[in-house]
């Protein structure tokens, strides 16, 4: 019997949600398993990955062979170097205690660099913000200038069309005037 970890899909439809489990190969992929280790939510930024590592490490000492995704998520969470770490315990490089040691140390370096990531995302996210509500502001700004540049431009337009009316009914009475002298001028 071949003994792989692998994922089982649950979740609705776009949205998927894992268990990382221990089964037989031959078993459907979301049907019968013999241990469920943790759970993985690719959908959250970064990564949501919730992992029994000791379990794991139990697994893949016993043989279990990991899928690719199943892998790269043991690695991720320091499964495969902790099992590492064992087996440099086992050929006596080193004691339990110092194997501890380095796969706490590596594992506090990995917290720091997924915290990292996690402040880098939401600043990213907070300057987008600020970002928008500037360019809002530049547009709500520009908008109301061509407003009040409308408003003054038409306020100028009908004072000018005020003006050049009296003027005009003003100068039609002066034309008339002469126009009339000319004709008397004409005539005599």
């Amino acid at each position: 019997m071949s003994v792989k970890i692998r994922l089982q899909r649950h979740g609705k439809k776009g949205k998927p949600f894992f268990h990382i489990v221990v089964a037989d190969s031959r078993a459907r992929r979301d049907g019968k398993f013999i241990e469920k280790l943790g759970t993985y939510n690719p959908i959250t930024n970064p990564a949501t990955i919730d992992l029994n590592v000791d379990s794991a490490v139990k697994w893949l000492n016993n043989g279990a062979q990991p899928t690719d995704t199943a892998r790269a998520i043991l690695s991720y969470k320091g499964a495969l170097y902790k099992k590492h770490l064992q087996g440099g315990v086992a050929k006596g490089a080193f004691d339990q205690a110092e194997a501890e040691k380095r796969f706490n140390s590596w594992l506090e370096t990995k917290e720091a660099k997924v915290q990292g990531k996690v402040e880098g995302l939401a600043k990213s996210k907070d300057d987008a913000k600020k970002a928008a509500l500037e360019a809002e502001a530049k547009v709500n700004e520009a908008r109301i200038n061509a407003a009040a540049q409308a408003q003054a431009d038409a306020k100028a337009a009908e004072e000018a069309a005020n003006v050049p009316a009296e003027e005009a009914t003003e100068a039609t009475t002066e034309g008339e005037a002469p126009a009339a002298e000319t004709e008397e001028n004409t005539e005599a």
